[in-house]
């Protein structure tokens, strides 16, 4: 299985709702908290492109937030993702 990253902030209720998700799903993740941290906030801009939180990277490419996630999940393709 490819690792799981999901950057979130202590704020943000969507970023619980991703980790929980990953929870459920018995998917093992790491969670980056970039609330206090500028540089790797700025990071995240660079690798995903976004400022918003979270972000959800599967393996080096960026899924998106939360709602992304839901969506690659409904249609099937999130476990491919994850296990190609």
């Amino acid at each position: 299985m490819k690792p799981v990253t999901v950057y979130t902030t202590d704020y943000c209720p969507y970023c619980r709702q991703a980790e929980r998700f990953f929870t459920e799903k018995q998917v093992p993740f790491q969670s980056i908290d970039v609330t206090h941290d500028d540089a790797m906030r700025a990071k995240l801009v660079e690798l995903s492109g976004q400022r918003t939180v979270p972000q959800i990277f599967i393996g080096e490419r960026s899924i998106g937030g939360y709602s992304d996630l839901v969506a690659l999940h409904q249609k099937g393709a999130l476990m491919p993702l994850l296990e190609g």
